[in-house]
């Protein structure tokens, strides 16, 4: 329970006080956006422009790990690859401020505000997905050439941290409503996961720097498809894993949907109209799928003070011990 409302109004309040570090006067209104991994804000200055300011949590990424994920937006926004906020940095030149909480640092990045809503998960996002296919294919692409500077690091997401002893999202087995026959079933299912994923391997035609969270919530569009814009917003959790694990964040809290392989169709047509995409990679997008909803699993336990966790409650866990038992029925194991 790490994002208490008393926690909230001291980020706030530590977050008003920065404000002058980026020349932003008394007049600014601030107000929360959204709390997942970090407290989001929006600033509102007294001309009516905005500015979005994101404070990490806490022992979660390394100051030099979220200076390597600017790096990368910056390198990304050189090239035109991807359409994605700026990043603004203080009136010191710095991309990174701290401030404190109750003796805690906390590190804070400001961002520009772009225009655009979250996609409609019931309806306009199934518009984008072959964008969204072609954007990941530019990313991919992107990210095999990108000249890294010295002292790059991001996580890697692999088995181990994704679902994992190593997991850094937490342990799935915390979930709410799982019965001890259920973590069995899903236990079968990391198993299963664990000896495709190696039979994969990891490769440069699987494995890169890779965005890691272009689901629903990550994205901004402004207007219609084809003509309209679609923005990728916060790569936080950006790092290295299997190229086709965007494919399954794409898909996040919406794994079970009747209409995922027609996602699937558009997200692979829209990557191939930029790049070829590797068989393999091809072949294990239900694999990442399901290697995604037992992350989204551990990640409702670990983060049940948001508001996501609140909405999607015990049925969500059970939903993937649904899903888990069809995929492994698909993939001749006994469950």
């Amino acid at each position: 329970m790490l994002y208490a409302p008393d926690l909230l109004d001291r980020l706030a309040a530590g977050l008003r006080a920065a404000l002058p570090a980026w020349g932003l006067g008394p007049g600014t209104d601030l107000r929360l956006l959204t709390v997942s991994e970090n407290a989001t804000f929006l600033a509102t200055l007294p001309d009516g422009s905005r500015r979005i300011f994101r404070v990490h949590r806490p022992g979660y990424h390394t100051r030099a790990e979220i200076e390597s994920e600017l790096a990368w937006i910056a390198a990304l926004r050189d090239a035109a690859t991807v359409d994605t906020p700026r990043p603004i940095p203080t009136a010191a030149g710095a991309l990174l401020h701290e401030i404190d909480d109750a003796g805690t640092p906390r590190e804070v990045v400001c961002f520009d505000h772009v225009p655009g809503v979250a996609p409609d998960e019931d309806g306009q996002l199934g518009l984008w997905f072959r964008h969204l296919g072609a954007i990941a294919a530019r990313l991919h692409g992107q990210a095999r050439d990108f000249a890294r500077p010295a002292g790059f690091v991001r996580k890697h997401w692999d088995w181990d941290t994704i679902i994992g002893p190593g997991a850094h999202w937490g342990d799935w087995r915390a979930a709410p409503g799982l019965s001890p026959a259920d973590i069995a079933l899903l236990g079968t299912c990391a198993d299963r996961l664990r000896d495709r994923l190696a039979a994969l391997g990891q490769g440069a035609a699987h494995w890169g720097l890779v965005h890691c969270d272009m689901r629903a919530a990550n994205l901004l569009v402004d207007g219609a498809p084809p003509a309209g814009r679609l923005w990728v917003i916060d790569f936080d959790d950006c790092g290295f894993s299997w190229f086709g694990y965007d494919f399954a964040a794409s898909v996040s809290f919406i794994e079970t949907d009747p209409a995922l392989p027609s996602l699937m169709a558009e997200w692979i047509a829209g990557y191939r109209s930029v790049a070829p995409l590797d068989p393999a990679t091809e072949a294990a997008l239900p694999v990442f799928v399901m290697l995604r909803r037992m992350q989204l699993t551990a990640w409702l336990a670990s983060h049940a003070e948001t508001p996501t966790a609140a909405e999607l409650g015990a049925a969500f866990p059970a939903g993937t011990v649904a899903l888990a038992r069809a995929w492994l029925a698909h993939e001749g194991v006994a469950a």
